[in-house]
């Protein structure tokens, strides 16, 4: 099994779908990846020999943020975020969408589960 960046590739997909198993890495960054690396899109991951994997290994080292680095700086532009106190900062403390999407009616992945809360039980007045 073919060992990209710290992280086992499917070796019977196409290269191009094996890459994205990669944190960081989408359909267009596989694709510039194969490309600088003159490696055919279509080829299966098990198909490559050892240089090809070392090509596609050193463009990643030295051009892409991937798989604890990438995790490391999100995590660290986010506690950035929360310290200079900026409304973004404290969506993700509150845990709500930070993006402007509404929280009236949607929401419920952020929020988690509904929490009920008893409402007030009519109260019957008196007559007067």
């Amino acid at each position: 099994m073919p060992r990209i960046s710290g992280v086992d590739i499917p070796p019977d997909k196409k290269i191009k779908i094996s890459l994205r198993y990669i944190f960081g890495v989408g359909p267009s960054n596989a694709m510039s990846i194969l490309k600088e690396a003159g490696i055919d899109p279509e080829r299966r991951a098990k198909e490559l020999s050892e240089d090809e994997l070392a090509k596609i290994i050193g463009i990643l080292d030295r051009g892409i943020l991937v798989e604890g680095a990438l995790r490391r700086a999100i995590g660290q532009n986010i506690t950035r975020l929360r310290d200079i106190g900026s409304y973004r900062g404290a969506r993700h403390r509150r845990s709500l969408p930070v993006r402007g999407q509404r929280t009236r009616s949607n929401a419920r992945t952020r929020k988690g589960p509904r929490k009920t809360v008893a409402g007030k039980k009519g109260v019957k007045e008196l007559g007067k």
